[in-house]
């Protein structure tokens, strides 16, 4: 009798994500999240499954239109529908957006994707650390 060999199922890449520890008081930046790329649909999914559940649905996510690739303005996530926009506005250019109705708004640094390891865990780091850690 042969064994046949399971093929390798292609791993999902880590997430490279960091977020702030929760706390009573806002923050103007709740974490980082470092995409493989600027390709929306490709990056989504994966950022809204690495989030905590305690966040519930993101109905609605805002980027800097001017850096991510051209999206559809809504797409199906894990079976929910996510708005997409495009904001232009550029006093927010390295961030997203991330909102879910009765529950809160929450933003993420966006560490460009060709950024360097060496450089990215810093950003990730400073953009996580505690209010009170920061200077």
């Amino acid at each position: 009798m042969t064994t046949a060999l399971q093929p390798q199922l292609p791993s999902q890449p880590v997430l490279r994500m960091r977020l702030a520890p929760r706390s009573g008081m806002p923050r103007p930046i709740d974490g980082a999240w470092w995409p493989r790329s600027y390709d929306l649909l490709a990056e989504l999914p994966s950022l809204l499954a690495g989030l905590p559940r305690a966040w519930g649905q993101i109905t609605s996510v805002t980027v800097n239109g001017a850096v991510w690739s051209e999206a559809p303005g809504r797409m199906l996530v894990f079976n929910q529908v996510v708005r997409l926009h495009r904001a232009l506005a550029a006093s927010a250019p390295h961030t997203i957006v991330l909102l879910t109705p009765g529950r809160g708004r929450w933003d993420l640094l966006v560490v460009p994707p060709d950024t360097a390891e060496k450089a990215a865990e810093p950003l990730m780091a400073a953009a996580a650390a505690a209010a009170g850690d920061q200077g």
